[in-house]
């Protein structure tokens, strides 16, 4: 288990500094629409990633967590006439991925995106991403996935694991999913977000089972599902872990929960933080530990500062847990 960044770097200095700060293990993306991505742009984004002494651990599939209307590869979800050349695309860019020597690759099945309320103040004056589901538009209008029942959600997902998981296993590259974030009550938009419940979860890492096929494990959402979380978190965080499906852990906060919460910096929400690194240590987790979301703070590179903060404390945790 080690610390790794997800931060897209938006120029050289932001490379040398992830290696500055210690943290070596990165998931990152070529420059281009992920569509376009060949194995030649692999290759070339792996070698300037490891230039700066740092190891490409994982990159996102074209399947991100935007609404479905921005994905590129929309059919996937959406059951179109174009789903199986669309699955045909991401199973080569899996081949490409095991070709350049990336062991990972992330992805989301997601429909309408992130749902949030405005953000709330946070600790010292930040501004902390929320949602009440008192203050959305309960009744808002499907999107382009229109009406779609929670039998045929899994059904999509069903057809696309039965193709993409078997070329993730003969080229040894894991499937980390992320949940969906956050838990919605079903129907809403139009649709059920059948990854947005534990038991949901569940089912899906038991559906083609596989040891390559499993969650990009985000605490933050899998306490957005729960009414306790910061006492139901520990059995969740084992019974994902004993069976060897988490492949990457989004290390992120709230305070509240389901279906009214604020996320917050590590070291503040509901969840005991410390606790949980010890679990994921016990459970054998053997890969990254990264930040996720972070509030927004003052000052000329918020985004950065805030990060930098959680490259620290997740570091003095892997420190204090390797010397005990």
């Amino acid at each position: 288990m080690y610390l790794g960044t997800q931060v897209a770097a938006r120029d050289d200095d932001d490379y040398r500094i992830f290696a500055q700060l210690g943290v070596k293990h990165i998931s990152a993306d070529p420059p281009g629409k992920p569509s376009s991505w060949t194995l030649s742009d692999i290759e070339r984004h792996r070698d300037k990633v490891e230039s700066f002494g740092l190891i490409l651990d994982m990159i996102q599939l074209p399947l991100p967590s935007q609404p479905i209307e921005k994905a590129s590869y929309p059919d996937i979800l959406l059951a179109g006439p174009d789903r199986d050349r669309q699955i045909d695309a991401v199973c080569k860019m899996i081949e490409n991925v095991a070709a350049a020597g990336i062991p990972a690759v992330k992805y989301n099945l997601n429909l309408i995106g992130i749902p949030r309320t405005p953000d709330e103040p946070g600790r010292g004056g930040s501004l902390n991403a929320s949602f009440r589901w008192e203050k959305t538009d309960q009744q808002a209008a499907p999107g382009l996935a229109g009406v779609l029942s929670e039998d045929e959600n899994w059904e999509r997902i069903d057809y696309f694991l039965e193709r993409v998981v078997p070329v993730a296993e003969s080229n040894r590259v894991r499937l980390a999913c992320h949940p969906h974030d956050p838990y919605t009550p079903p129907g809403y938009r139009g649709v059920t977000r059948v990854l947005g419940t534990v038991e949901g979860l569940k089912k899906f890492v038991l559906m083609r089972e596989n040891p390559y096929h499993g969650l990009n494990f985000c605490q933050g959402s899998v306490g957005e599902m729960l009414e306790n979380p910061g006492e139901e978190i520990d059995d969740i965080i084992r019974w994902f872990g004993q069976r060897g499906k988490i492949f990457n852990v989004h290390f992120r906060n709230i305070r509240g929960g389901k279906l009214s919460f604020m996320e917050t910096f590590p070291d503040e929400g509901d969840m005991d933080m410390v606790r949980s690194v010890r679990i994921y240590k016990e459970v054998g987790f053997k890969y990254m530990l990264m930040p996720d979301h972070v509030p927004t703070v003052s000052g000329k590179d918020p985004s950065a500062t805030a990060f930098a903060f959680c490259y620290g404390y997740i570091a003095a945790l892997l420190q204090a847990l390797e010397s005990a």
